[in-house]
């Protein structure tokens, strides 16, 4: 089982920037892949970012060049740096741990945290 806790978020003005934190509890956390992912106002959840070690990062098209992520194995965090935010960002941004384990695909979410980018 794994835990996430997040924090950040917010209300911020288009232009700026916000950092995404979550804190991940549990067995075998460096083993899981760490993400984000958000969820648009009547849309579907979709991935921002997700990373599994220094050299395996996957962006979102939408997030290349504007988002960083990272992740600390000593601290089991992932951060979200984003910056340049467009009000097309406005989503509620979920922590994700995935991890395949004998053949069982294993998912974790945060409880969520709302990005707001006004025009």
């Amino acid at each position: 089982q794994v835990h996430l806790l997040e924090s950040g978020g917010g209300l911020v003005q288009g232009g700026g920037s916000l950092n995404l934190s979550c804190k991940a509890s549990g067995r075998a956390i460096t083993s899981h892949t760490l993400g984000w992912y958000r969820q648009p106002p009547g849309k579907q959840r979709e991935l921002v970012a997700s990373v599994i070690n220094g050299a395996n990062v996957k962006y979102a098209d939408s997030a290349k060049g504007r988002f960083t992520i990272s992740r600390d194995n000593d601290e089991n965090t992932v951060v979200l740096q984003m910056d340049s935010l467009k009000p097309e960002d406005t989503a509620v941004y979920y922590c994700n741990a995935f991890r395949l384990y004998q053949g069982q695909e294993l998912t974790y979410w945060g409880q969520g945290t709302q990005v707001t980018v006004s025009s």
